[in-house]
């Protein structure tokens, strides 16, 4: 008898997530911070890009031993960090996603950022051997 008047008394004065609205609260914060960072990581491509074009502009005008090469590194290293934001919002998308169809969608897609990600990384060590190999030591 006394178990069931305390068991009463919690169950009614502790409401569950869903009852209170912090669970939609919650997965609307994430969301919202989802869209921030994937935000960021398209920014970052773009700024990339734009980068990288303003300098091979430069090097089609004056053409310079390893301008090419260089203009690539620039390019790949903003590749890489926006990837990198873009696989943040995705982790971050599997926490409120309701499915598991969404998840499996999202998971494809992470794994495929991820494979982007590491050939990249490849890319980018290789162009910077290649600019060291041709620079002179002094």
């Amino acid at each position: 008898m006394l178990i069931q008047l305390i068991d009463e008394a919690v169950k009614s004065s502790l409401h569950s997530p869903s009852e209170v609205g912090i669970e939609e609260t919650l997965s609307n914060l994430v969301l919202w911070v989802k869209l921030v960072v994937e935000m960021i990581g398209a920014l970052l491509i773009a700024v990339g890009a734009g980068l990288a074009l303003s300098r091979l502009i430069k090097v089609f005008l004056k053409p310079s031993l390893g301008g090419y090469e260089g203009t690539r590194l620039i390019l790949a290293r903003f590749l890489s960090l926006g990837l990198e934001f873009q696989l943040a919002a995705d982790i971050l998308a599997t926490t409120v996603a309701p499915s598991w169809t969404q998840i499996g969608k999202l998971g494809a897609i992470a794994v495929i950022r991820t494979g982007l990600n590491y050939f990249l990384a490849g890319e980018i060590k290789e162009e910077e051997e290649a600019i060291n190999a041709e620079t002179p030591a002094s």
